[in-house]
Parts: C-alpha cells; structure tokens; sequence
C-alpha cells in the first residue's frame, strides 16, 4: 500500500509498487516482438501491401522498418532519461507540455482497445479453425438482432480470451513473460517452418504460379505505376499498410519499470525487437510471393492468405502450424496490448493526469489492479458493440488505428529531440540519434498521418459502402467516411475530457515542459 501512495504522490519512476528488475533482456525482447503479432499482422496484410506495390513488396517490409527503427532510436534516449511506463505519456508530457502528453496516453489507450476486439476476433476463429471448422461457412451459433446477424459463439470465446490473457496480466509480470516466450515461440517457429519450406520446394518442386525470388524484389524503384515508372503514389499506399504491421514493439518500454537495468536494457529491447521483425516480415514475405505468385497475392486482398498456402505447402496435418501461429499471435497481442494500456493508465493516475484510482497497485501481484481490470472490461464491451451495431463498422473502427499510432510514435520522435535539444550541437553522435533520426522518423509518421486523413476522408474509402463505386450508399458522418469520424469522434472525446479532469485537477496541467539539460542528466 506504501508503494501506491507514494505512486499518487510523485510519479516517480520505481515508487509506483510494480515489481522491479522483474524481467530479463530476453523477456523484454519477448514482449516486444509478441506484441507486434507478426503472424496474424502478415496473414491480413500481404494481399494489401501486393495489391499496392506488386512484386515489391518485400522492399516495403525493410522500407517502413526505418522510421519504426527511428522512433525505437527515440525511446531509447528518452528511456535513458526517465524509464517510466507511461512511456510516450510521459515523454511527450515532459519535452512539449502536459495537454499534449495527455493526448498522447490517450491516444495508447484508446487505439489499444479498439484493436483488442480485432484480436479477440481472430483469436476464436483461429481456435476454430485449428479444429477443421471455417466460422464463415458454419457459423458457430448464428443469431439475428435487428438487421445484424452475429455469431455468438465466436463472440463468447473471443470474450473468454480477453478474460483469460486480462487474468494472466492482472497476476503478475513474470506469469505473462512466460506466457509470451511460449506464445511467440509456437509463431515463430511456425513461420519459420512455412517459409523455409515454401522456398526450398519453390526451388526444387515449383508449383504453377511460383517464381524464383530476385534481389529486384528488395529495390525500392521496382515500386511501379500502370505506365511501367516509379510510383510515388504506390510507394505511398504500400508504405501505409506496411507501416502498421509494426506497431506494438514499444510494448517493451512499458515494461521498463518491472525490468532488470530499466534506463538501458527496455531502450535495447525496442531496437533489437524491430530488427527481429523486419527479418521475419521480410523473409515470409518473400517466402509467400515465390510460392503463390504476385497476382495471387493481389486477389487475396484483405483475406487471409496463409492457410491456403499452408495447406499447399505443409500439406495436412501439418498445416495446423500456421494456423496455430496466428493464434498464438493473437493471443500473445491480446496479452501485450493489456499490458501497455493498463501501465499508461496507471503512469497517468501517478502523476495526476487521471483519478488516483488508476494508480492502484496489487500489493502481492505488483501488477495495476484497476486499470489492469477495466482494460479488460472496455476492451470487452467495445468488442461486443461493435459486433452487435455492425460488422462493417466493426472494420471501419480498426481502419481508424492508423492514425492514432502515427500520432503518438511521430511525437515520441519530437519529442525526443526537443527535450535533448541543448545536447544536439555537442557531438556528431547526438546530432545524429537524438536529434536528425527522431525528427526523421516523426515526419514520416506525419506524413503517413496526413495521407490517411486524406484517403479515410473519402467516405468511398470505408466498409459501410455497399457498392465501391458509388458514395451514396456510404455511411458518412461529419461529411467524411466512418473510419475518420470514429477517430474525430476519439479526439473530441478526449479533448473533452482532458478539459474535464484540468477544470477538476489542474495540478498536472500546470507543469512546464523541461530538457535534458534541466533534468541534469548525462547522456552518456
């Protein structure tokens, strides 16, 4: 109880009563490439990076690596200056004031919840699918509310692993650690198994269709339009995609508290994460183009294209292995999405920037209790409402993701310049990694940000639309499409009540934005 009150009153990194030194580089290393769910990220996305950038898509893999590389550049500077789990909330809050901080955790937690019910999704229907049963052929037990069918048994059990993982979470961090090691070790392997072999009969016993990989798949300028040129426009929407498929590594830093070495070992963890994930992405990338083909891919689109090739490659019983792989992969994301979210709120409820009953912290566990629970409440109501109001706004809400995870990864990147900005002029090497990378990988990110704002505007661009072709039959609201309203709708929401909890307790909000320099801090 000590712990939780010193948390209330400072914030402090170490005195929120988590339990220190905790996890290992390895668990950190763990968490970081699970919480990314490589599997499933690469099972719905290969159609669309294909669809936008044909036979180059492997390029685009290492390509959206570098600004994710910059922006883990970033959180290990500002994780060497405070390792504190609020993470971006934090940082930013320090380097650019708190109203922006607090739209920063914000923008964590709702982006985290609306993908909890994405992975909820496709953790049941993995499970069913791993015992012979397509939930889209068969429903499972198909009821009819209003005009909305659902199946409620694909919703009871996505519901069940949302429960289960929350539990895990809420006893303690070493439990989940262990869980992920065993989780990402299944996907892994898995993958490793479909690509290695993949190749190896696309070499020796090509199916129709396949082709040899080349070294021009790696070649950015082999991104080209409808007249055979480079394709600034391609590059952009394959880019977007790909960009994403990365998101969830910082899952690393949240931990930092609960880690051996917190101001240098979570900072490593984040860079050497991202490189074991553009491995992984570029290599089955790579794997799944030679085996089905460009064109194959293209048509797969937004589908899963995995098990198709699983079946074709491993033959039965062993394409069970990647089926099993994306489960684990959405199982082992559910768990690290929990994670973050409930160490931003309780970071948040420590320093005064929420109620102090985020910051509660269990004095056996050393896990955030409440916020560990709700976490896995909201994630679970917002799961069943959407499924319940509609399937396809279901989508257009996870289509809204992007723009949050550009907001809060580009302003980490700013942040971290700013704050070390008296540091910049002193060597060639801050210049560099706390000053020019960051602001790379930020403006990137802003770019990314302000190029979806422009295609989720067009109301075309959504699920709601019952023929592509004609905007009439879309749902709109505010004047655009439905993704980009729920994530307007999500910042008039936060604004709301950031201005609520400043008129309530404005003591957070009267903080002022410091520097390294008046940290007092060496950068080593």
């Amino acid at each position: 109880m000590a712990a939780s009150i010193a948390a209330r009153e400072t914030g402090a990194p170490g005195e929120k009563g988590l339990k220190t030194g905790a996890l290992g580089f390895v668990s950190n290393v763990v968490i970081g490439v699970a919480s990314t769910a490589p599997a499933y990220s690469l099972a719905v996305s290969l159609g669309l990076v294909a669809l936008a950038v044909g036979i180059a898509s492997p390029a685009i893999m290492w390509m959206a690596f570098i600004p994710m590389l910059f922006i883990a550049i970033a959180y290990y500077y500002m994780n060497r200056a405070e390792p504190d789990c609020g993470t971006s909330f934090t940082w930013v809050a320090k380097a650019m004031g708190p109203h922006l901080g607090w739209l920063t955790g914000w923008a964590i937690i709702v982006a985290d919840i609306i993908v909890m019910a994405s992975l909820a999704e496709v953790a049941a229907q993995y499970t069913f699918a791993l015992f012979g049963i397509d939930v889209y052929e068969t429903p499972i037990l198909a009821v009819t509310i209003g005009d909305q069918a659902v199946d409620v048994g694909v919703i009871a059990l996505g519901v069940l692993f949302v429960a289960v993982l929350t539990y895990i979470c809420y006893r303690g961090i070493e439990l989940s650690a262990r869980t992920q090691t065993v989780l990402l070790g299944i996907e892994l392997l898995a993958l490793g198994a479909f690509a290695g072999v993949a190749l190896f009969r696309v070499y020796t016993d090509p199916p129709v269709g396949a082709i040899l990989p080349s070294l021009e798949w790696l070649n950015p300028l082999a991104i080209v339009g409808e007249d055979g040129a480079f394709s600034t426009s391609a590059l952009a929407a394959g880019l977007l995609v790909a960009l994403f498929i990365y998101w969830g590594w910082d899952t690393t830093a949240t931990v930092n508290e609960e880690s051996a070495n917190p101001t240098e070992q979570p900072g490593r963890a984040t860079i050497v994460s991202t490189l074991i994930l553009v491995a992984t992405y570029v290599i089955v990338t790579i794997a799944a183009q030679a085996w089905a083909g460009v064109e194959r891919l293209q048509e797969a689109g937004e589908s899963d294209v995995f098990a198709a090739m699983a079946n074709e490659i491993l033959g039965s019983p062993l394409d069970k292995i990647v089926i099993l792989a994306v489960l684990s992969s959405a199982a082992a994301s559910t768990q690290t999405t929990i994670l973050p979210t409930a160490r931003t709120a309780l970071s948040m409820g420590a320093r005064g920037a929420l109620p102090a009953m985020w910051a509660r912290v269990h004095p056996s566990f050393q896990t955030p209790t409440n916020a560990t629970i709700w976490m896995g409440i909201l994630s679970v109501v917002f799961y069943i409402a959407l499924k319940l109001v509609s399937e396809n706004i279901y989508f257009d809400a996870l289509a809204a993701l992007g723009l949050m995870i550009a907001f809060y990864y580009g302003l980490t990147g700013y942040a971290c310049a700013i704050y070390y900005r008296h540091e910049l002029t002193r060597s060639v090497k801050n210049l560099l990694f706390i000053g020019v990378l960051p602001i790379l990988g930020g403006l990137i990110l802003t770019w990314a940000f302000v190029q979806s704002v422009l295609d989720l505007a067009d109301p075309l661009n959504s699920y709601t639309c019952t023929d592509p072709e004609d905007v009439t039959t879309c749902a709109q609201l505010f004047g655009v499409g439905v993704p980009l309203a729920v994530a307007i709708m999500s910042l008039i929401l936060g604004v709301v009540l950031m201005v609520l909890w400043w008129l309530r307790s404005p003591g957070f909000f009267r903080t002022r934005p410091q520097t390294h320099e008046t940290d007092r801090q060496a950068i080593g």
